[in-house]
């Protein structure tokens, strides 16, 4: 049920290892099987921050809970920043703790 969505405006060659990669990386800091995790990419995205144009990145995670935003950024922004090749300074990170009643998956939700 976690969600990754990334949008940036920087170019990503091998999407597939970097959708990979970062199935992985919210499995493993939700400490929630990959089989639910789902990501999102959006890339090439134009994008304007700080009054530039420069490659940068927008990260959404949504999940049920297992969200801990203070211990989680920094890892986020680490990876984005090595596999996207940018500064951290050009990352934000959006954490949405959603209501269980109102995700569904297989036809019901889960709470």
């Amino acid at each position: 049920m976690p969600l990754i969505s990334i949008s940036t405006s920087a170019t990503i060659e091998n999407k597939k290892d970097f959708i990979e990669k970062s199935s992985n990386l919210i499995s493993n800091l939700t400490k929630k099987p990959e089989k639910f995790v789902m990501v999102k990419l959006s890339n090439d995205s134009i994008m304007y921050f700080d009054n530039k144009y420069s490659p940068s990145c927008y990260v959404e995670i949504r999940s049920i809970g297992s969200l801990n935003p203070p211990e989680m950024s920094s890892s986020i922004s680490e990876f984005c920043s090595r596999e996207l090749d940018l500064a951290p300074e050009r990352i934000y990170i959006n954490f949405v703790d959603v209501n269980a009643a109102m995700w569904a998956w297989n036809g019901k939700t889960f709470g």
